[in-house]
């Protein structure tokens, strides 16, 4: 006769699994001056707020029930609900199969469902080759969830390790790349397949280290000291994110310090009358934003051109300028796509396009156009013409040709757009112009006094063409801005434009932009 207690299973002691296989972990880990994939999620979200999902999915009897390769679960960041997923490098070296991919996909989509932020922090060593195709196919899956989330939720990649072979895609889908200088690598094919197929040597951190993707490659978005770094980064990001797309932006109470009017008050001398002097654009901007905190994004990639977060009067805003400190500030094909991807990234989310324009044109010469600038260089107008959210435009110094047009114009859909007094807007340079348009003029004098004609001929097509009053009467600019109400200027129209209606009621399937 069968007795109950002999028909009982066994009651597993869950918890000192979790902390054995936690020990585990840390000693793994720690070893590689790497934290494990809870310690991580623990420091991205609040204090006592995560709760994991199925942490035993998946374990295997014979390895003491470990688990998946991967935590999943939900917490709060600043207060506000996230998903997130950490890969657990201590198991199978983090590798991704069937259950994992199963946990991740399903935590996007929950995201999804309950509309807020996706936070993957990934280590691992790629798709679990035991498992052959079904490997693959749970990376398929996870694409396709990421790219079904993207626009409408926030999605982070914070890169703490490996990721290698398919498995980089699923940080390329995602808004922001995050990675650290020391353990983050990421490439297509290792440096030993690069060297079996081409014959070429190169080392793991020149292939795909965290300095190449932020400086190069433009695959990453902030080279992070170490893991803090990079979690706090993460971190300072949702502080101008919105939960979803259809979230109301976040608005911080703001009261105006002495340090934000004095520095406002200043701005114009930050910048030098001499349109060939270079400055720091950055401090510009510093100076205009609440508080002075401005989060820069790529900062090491695409150097002419600046993009980030910040505040004016408590609201979160993109904020796009020329970089003079950098080939004058010139449009490439890779700063207009960084550009570009930045303003659609506002635009997604709901946040207005501040645009701060000193740019002399795009950079000219048979490289760029052999690298595809007209292609790459008309995703910032396919930007900026698309874009539904408030967009304001100060040309501080100079504005000249096709980069003035794409860089936040009236004509190419700025709501509102000023300029300082001593701002040059026009088809070209005057030295220029005067060349083309006075060319037999100069040489009909004698060469001794070509100089001193030709500035003649060049201040008077600046008087006439290139004062921005003539854009006014053009109804090209809203208006003559000094220095000194620059950020009261665009406090103003942001305010004007709370109410902006963003749905432009036309069904189409999707837009066919230069991708």
């Amino acid at each position: 006769m069968t007795t109950a207690s002999s028909t009982e299973k066994a009651v597993v002691d869950y918890t000192a699994l979790a902390a054995a296989a936690d020990e585990k972990a840390k000693n793994f880990q720690h070893a590689k001056g790497k934290l494990t994939a809870r310690e991580r999620i623990d420091m991205l979200c609040d204090e006592g707020s995560f709760v994991e999902h199925g942490r035993f999915f998946g374990g295997d009897p014979a390895q003491g029930f470990l688990g998946a390769a991967v935590a999943t679960g939900f917490g709060t960041v600043g207060g506000r609900p996230v998903a997130v997923y950490s890969q657990d490098f201590s198991i199978r070296g983090g590798t991704l199969g069937k259950v994992e991919g199963q946990k991740i996909t399903d935590l996007i989509e929950r995201a999804v469902q309950q509309g807020v932020p996706c936070f993957a922090l990934l280590d691992s060593g790629g798709a679990r080759i035991q498992e052959g195709v079904g490997g693959l196919a749970m990376y398929g899956r996870i694409f396709r969830a990421s790219c079904q989330a993207s626009g409408f939720i926030p999605q982070i990649s914070v890169i703490l390790g490996p990721c290698a072979g398919g498995a980089v895609y699923s940080p390329a889908l995602t808004d922001f790349v995050i990675m650290t200088k020391e353990n983050a690598h990421m490439f297509v094919t290792g440096p030993d397949v690069v060297k079996a197929v081409t014959g070429e040597v190169i080392s793991l951190d020149d292939l795909g280290g965290a300095q190449m993707h932020n400086s190069v490659s433009g695959v990453a978005h902030y080279l992070a000291d170490d893991e803090e770094d990079a979690i706090d980064y993460a971190r300072s990001l949702m502080d101008y994110l919105p939960q979803n797309c259809n979230d109301e932006q976040s608005n911080y109470s703001y009261q105006p310090s002495p340090e934000d009017i004095e520095a406002a008050m200043g701005v114009g001398d930050i910048i030098p009358d001499d349109p060939r002097m270079p400055y720091d654009v950055v401090e510009v901007i510093e100076a205009i934003v609440d508080h002075g905190e401005f989060v820069e994004v790529q900062e090491h990639w695409a150097k002419s051109m600046v993009i980030g977060f910040a505040c004016i009067e408590g609201r979160p805003v993109g904020i796009v300028a020329d970089q003079p400190m950098h080939n004058a500030g010139t449009l490439d094909v890779e700063s207009s796509e960084k550009t570009a991807r930045f303003v659609r990234c506002c635009d997604a989310f709901g946040l207005p396009v501040i645009t701060l324009v000193d740019v002399p044109g795009y950079l000219p010469g048979a490289e760029q156009e052999r690298a595809g600038i007209i292609r790459r260089g008309a995703k910032v107008i396919y930007a900026y013409g698309n874009a539904t959210v408030p967009m304001i435009t100060i040309i501080t110094r100079k504005a000249y040709g096709g980069a003035y047009i794409v860089m936040g114009s009236k004509g190419i859909g700025a709501d509102y757009a000023y300029a300082w007094p001593k701002a040059e807007i026009a088809v070209m340079g005057a030295d220029g112009a005067v060349q083309i348009l006075n060319r037999r003029d100069i040489r009909a004098v004698p060469e001794s006094e070509q100089a001193a004609v030709a500035k003649q001929l060049s201040d008077e097509y600046t008087a006439k063409n290139i004062n921005p009053n003539f854009s006014v009467e053009m109804g090209e600019l809203d208006g003559i801005v000094q220095p000194i109400d620059t950020r009261d200027t665009i406090a103003a129209a942001l305010r004007a434009l709370r109410t902006k209606h963003r749905d432009l009621n036309r069904f189409k399937y999707h837009s066919n932009g230069p991708l």
